[in-house]
């Protein structure tokens, strides 16, 4: 026990500046130190630890801690410490310290009590995670760092917007259950989905961390999306139209990440899909439905993560990561194979495994709620998730045909975080109460029941039967080197043209006005010029006599216009 109580994203950011100051050897090592520290200062802080203050007359809590952000707080610690172990080779200034920030306003803003530091944590997560995409130092990387910082500012401007407004509605910042009923809220709503990767907002995430580095991808996939997670389950739960939104997110992604080359855009596609359960779950409301929900986030972390990690291992041992390029590296790389497997099986829900403990209770939720229709897709979408994650990512990657690549096993940090999160999808899967004890809500929810195993297996073996069928006739999508169009092309390609149409548009108006005040400045001055010539009125000589009876006049008439 430390002993003393600190808000949990502290420790967090004299990590970053450790990693600022240290050198090149020990940087890794001290952050694993952190991170530890870091937990055991969260599990000795009281239930219901918190911190008031005031600001202007405004009240406020930093620190607000319950169940659910508890969880939350737990899930970062462990993200951030398998995603360490799991960069240790990496001697990057800029990425470690990134990251440390990063992880650390994850939990600034999970911890958050109030609005107004959920907005500063919510715009220090935008900052700090753009660096571990530039990390990668390519100009793709470049490009794409700088259209997701463009959207995650835009998501902290509308958050900002909603805050102000939600204060001069109600007087209080403090960050509670919102529902959608009012303007503010809608701002704020929209921010959140942004950050949830909503449909047609969803391009900055499949954009942006394939192009992060192989370890910057691993702790992106883990906060950014989760803290959004978290943020619609304080605020909007029970919100309907989360129903519909979760369904059409868990639905559409799987069309994208069938045709996909790019194995990480493929996972980050799955994240798209992942995060629709979890909207769902946060949609309809009920306990069994945000425990699932919670539950759900809790696991795609972890199993999410080690899928980016087995593939960052093929990135970093290969320097590729289309499916095109690869195949038969279970030669080379047979330990992440095998760990690649366990997430696949995760993610696609088979018993035993973490996805399945989770995704069932949003089934059943939906079930429950007589949302027929919802549980139908969210059927469907499962058997997508095993199609492009549970059998594409390591099938073309380590199985498919032999690419020939021959190169070393993944370093031992890499293949040690793996086996950590691959032991936490099998613990979990076993072991559900590992979880369920920690949900918001007491839950006596069992995911072994024969309707559940046996709806899940037959999904599952049917799904791995249509798979085998259209290979062996060859209807498979193949893996192709290809750029596939998403709605990111309506800001790639029309709105730029679009923009540009508008800005000549407005720039041949601009000199056509000027050019109009020209000529008649220049018929003025023409016009002046005659008028003072030497022929103009103006240069005229009047004489004495003249100007006299001028003067006599005006002056009689002055006099008239006082008399009257």
């Amino acid at each position: 026990m430390l002993g003393i109580e600190l808000p949990p994203f502290l420790i967090f950011y004299l990590g970053a500046l450790i990693a600022l100051v240290g050198g090149a050897t020990w940087r890794g090592p001290a952050l694993i130190v952190v991170v530890v520290v870091s937990a055991l200062n969260l599990w000795q802080l009281p239930s219901g630890f918190g911190l008031e203050t005031q600001l202007m007359g405004m009240a406020l809590k930093p620190i607000h801690i319950d169940r659910l952000s508890l969880l939350f707080g737990y899930l970062f610690h462990i993200a951030a410490l398998i995603s360490v172990i799991y960069s240790l080779h990496v001697k990057d200034r800029t990425q470690q310290v990134a990251a440390m920030l990063y992880a650390g306003s994850a939990l600034g803003a999970v911890f958050a009590g109030d609005l107004l530091t959920l907005f500063i944590f919510w715009e220090m997560l935008a900052v700090t995670s753009v660096f571990l995409i530039w990390a990668r130092r390519t100009d793709t990387a470049y490009s794409a760092g700088m259209r997701y910082l463009i959207i995650q500012v835009i998501s902290g401007l509308l958050l900002l917007v909603g805050i102000i407004l939600y204060f001069q509605e109600s007087g209080s910042l403090m960050f509670t259950e919102i529902g959608l009923d009012s303007i503010a809220s809608w701002f704020m709503f929209l921010a959140f989905g942004i950050k949830c990767a909503f449909p047609f907002f969803h391009n900055w995430l499949t954009d942006a961390y394939p192009e992060a580095t192989p370890t910057g991808t691993v702790f992106l996939s883990a906060f950014t999306t989760k803290v959004a997670v978290y943020a619609m389950a304080r605020s909007f739960p029970g919100t309907e139209m989360l129903i519909y939104i979760g369904a059409t997110m868990a639905c559409f992604p799987i069309f994208f990440a069938v045709i996909e080359n790019d194995l990480r855009r493929v996972l980050a596609y799955s994240l798209v899909n992942q995060l629709g359960f979890m909207m769902v779950g946060i949609g309809i409301g009920t306990e069994l439905g945000i425990n699932g929900a919670v539950a759900h986030a809790f696991n795609d972390v972890i199993f999410k993560g080690l899928l980016f990690m087995s593939m960052g291992a093929v990135l970093y041992r290969t320097g590729r990561i289309n499916g095109s390029e690869l195949g038969g590296l279970y030669k080379s790389m047979p330990k992440t194979a095998i760990l690649c497997i366990v997430g696949a099986a995760s993610i696609s829900a088979f018993p035993l495994f973490s996805g399945f403990v989770s995704k069932s209770m949003i089934m059943s939720a939906a079930l429950k709620e007589h949302f027929n229709i919802v549980w139908l897709l969210l059927l469907f979408a499962s058997a997508g998730v095993f199609h492009h994650a549970g059998i594409k990512i390591p099938y073309f990657a380590f199985f498919a045909h032999d690419s020939g690549i021959r190169c070393k096993e993944a370093p031992w940090n890499m293949l040690l975080a793996m086996s950590i999160a691959a032991a936490l999808c099998l613990a979990i899967g076993i072991f559900p109460q590992l979880l369920y004890q920690h949900l918001p809500f007491p839950t006596d929810y069992s995911a072994y029941d024969v309707s559940h195993i046996l709806t899940q297996t037959q999904l599952l073996f049917f799904s791995a039967l249509a798979f085998v069928w259209l290979n062996l006739k060859g209807m498979y999508p193949p893996e192709l080197p290809s750029t596939n169009l998403d709605f990111d092309w309506m800001y790639r390609r029309p709105v730029p043209r679009l923009i540009n149409a508008c800005g000549r548009l407005v720039n041949s108006v601009d000199l056509a006005v000027r050019g109009r005040i020209i000529s008649l400045g220049n018929a003025l001055e023409q016009r002046l010029a005659a008028l003072n010539g030497s022929d103009g009125v103006f240069s005229r000589t009047i004489s004495i006599s003249s100007m006299v009876a001028w003067m006599v006049t005006l002056l009689a008439l002055v006099l008239i216009f006082r008399l009257i």
